[in-house]
């Protein structure tokens, strides 16, 4: 199983379009309703297959030790779902180009684990569904369903309920505003919203919905709250998720560039289109590896 790595996988972005909070579990888990907009831009990963029996990451993420690293955390994960007959031996070094910043809310580390997930389910030959990668998933994260998935989706319950939708194509420009925001924090404030009516996706626009956690970010972080601000000068904007990312929204990818380019010096961002089917689920399905 000493293979040559073949190729890197793409790991992408996400953006939580908006973000209702509409109630509370019984299990303290919170209600809502999002969208999750898939976007061509991201990390990448490579898997270097072999027959050590060990799981390594060629590229350790400073500050982030092996044990809270999703990417390994959910190869071992994958390793332990099969019976030992299959799992003995199976190894892999595991290499990351980071592009993502992290505490951003755009999914970084919940793509990583779902590219390894997806791409190793191949490589290994563990022929495990899409459904029970996505329940392995979710045990590491809420947001891993999604990428496993692959698709821009309604996202209901505590973002595990997946309804796959077609966006039109849209360019966007994320900052990182180089602050971290909890997330557990957030969504334990009294002062958080918690009534916000369901919608139907059939009723959705960016401009008929909002991001329940956007406000009490900005109190409290402003850093955000002077980013979107900026942003909001030159089109629609908004926060993803709890933070601490926020975007700006253009018809044309141009436009984003321009903006893009007066951006203060030393601003951290990137441009990306949405898309509709994840550049990893396409590769996938090409078998290229």
């Amino acid at each position: 199983m000493n293979n040559p790595i073949k190729n890197w996988w793409p790991s992408p972005a996400k953006l939580n379009l908006f973000l209702h909070i509409n109630g509370r579990y019984k299990n303290g888990y919170h209600q809502l309703q999002s969208l999750f907009q898939i976007l061509d831009y991201g990390d990448e990963l490579a898997f270097d297959v072999n027959a050590s029996g060990k799981i390594t990451l060629a590229d350790p993420i400073s500050g982030v030790v092996d044990e809270d690293n999703l990417i390994i955390k959910a190869a071992l994960l994958l390793k332990q779902s099969l019976p030992a007959t299959q799992s003995n031996g199976l190894g892999c070094t595991i290499h990351l180009r980071k592009r993502l910043p992290m505490g951003g809310g755009i999914g970084g580390g919940s793509s990583n684990a779902a590219t390894t997930l997806l791409v190793l389910n191949k490589l290994w030959g563990c022929h495990l569904s899409a459904e029970k990668l996505a329940a392995l998933g979710l045990t590491l994260g809420a947001d891993v369903p999604i990428f496993i998935q692959g698709k821009t989706a309604f996202a209901e319950g505590v973002g595990e309920k997946l309804q796959p939708v077609s966006l039109p194509t849209k360019t966007y420009l994320i900052l990182f505003p180089d602050s971290h925001v909890s997330t557990a924090e957030i969504f334990s404030l009294a002062e958080l919203p918690r009534n916000t009516a369901k919608i139907d996706f059939s009723d959705y626009s960016f401009a008929n919905t909002h991001n329940d956690c956007q406000q009490l970010v900005c109190d409290r972080y402003p850093n955000v709250a002077k980013a979107l601000h900026w942003l909001l000068e030159y089109a629609p904007s908004r926060m993803t998720g709890t933070g601490a990312c926020v975007f700006a929204i253009f018809e044309h990818h141009q436009e984003a560039l321009d903006v893009q380019a007066l951006l203060p010096k030393g601003t951290t961002s990137f441009v990306a289109n949405g898309v509709n089917t994840s550049l990893l689920h396409s590769q996938i399905q090409a078998q290229i590896y």
